[in-house]
């Protein structure tokens, strides 16, 4: 079963906050979705933290290491 999470982000790019629906299953996990204010590639970095939480760390394509 996927579970999504509703989470807001502000986009690295334009600064808007924006809702997005998280798969708890790309835990661990990066992808690419785009903004739905700019267009522009926000990077997706999706982890959980000892509580199962889930953390979500946004960040422009030319920042990704």
């Amino acid at each position: 079963m996927i579970e999504l999470n509703e989470q807001n982000i502000d986009c690295p790019y334009c600064g808007e906050t924006i809702s997005v629906l998280i798969d708890r299953q790309e835990a661990g996990g990066q992808y690419i979705e785009d903004c739905q204010v700019c267009c522009r590639p926000i990077v997706f970095q999706v982890s959980e933290d000892v509580l199962n939480n889930l953390i979500v760390t946004v960040y422009c394509e030319d920042d990704v290491v």
